[in-house]
């Protein structure tokens, strides 16, 4: 089997959950934030509608600096209303989902590297950075905004088992 074949199932699921909470983000609370130092519901949603992308950006490159030439990435703009969130989301996860199921067991064993200003954070393989970077890292913010929606009093969808708010427990 190839590595992408076990890579795939994992990466249905955990979209599938993604896609179930990105539903749930009330816009008459994407302002809302729990504290001052914490980005705002709409920014966290965003940020997790784009790392469905960022296993086609692993793929099909080599590294990431995240401050070119000492200049801070631009983050994309946050999406304007639910439906644009869900459409970005969407494109995203389609772009990856192509690009995992074309890549070869010696692409994901090649080494990827971020940067930060031309300084290596850290090389990895590709495989790694798809589990860890990629995968866990949505998995994580994903979490972040469970917690931003339980504060607002949005019910939680049951991402592995029926939540409390929808079954029983």
């Amino acid at each position: 089997m190839a590595i992408r074949d076990g890579l795939l199932g994992e990466f249905d699921q955990e979209m599938a959950n993604t896609r179930k909470v990105l539903e749930r983000v009330p816009e008459d609370k994407f302002g809302w934030k729990p504290h001052p130092k914490s980005g705002t519901m709409i920014w966290l949603a965003g940020h997790v509608a784009n790392l469905a992308g960022w296993g086609a950006f692993t793929i099909q490159s080599e590294q990431l600096d995240l401050m070119p030439g000492g200049k801070r990435l631009e983050p994309p703009p946050a999406p304007k209303n639910r439906q644009e969130l869900l459409e970005l989301f969407e494109k995203q996860k389609g772009e990856s989902r192509k690009a995992l199921e074309g890549v070869s067991d010696e692409d994901l064993r090649e080494p990827w590297t971020l940067l930060n200003n031309g300084q290596k954070i850290f090389t990895m393989p590709r495989l790694a950075v798809l589990r860890v970077v990629v995968m866990n890292h949505m998995i994580h913010h994903r979490g972040e905004l469970l917690v931003y929606l339980r504060l607002n009093d949005v019910p939680l969808p049951g991402l592995y088992g029926p939540s409390a708010d929808e079954g029983s427990f």
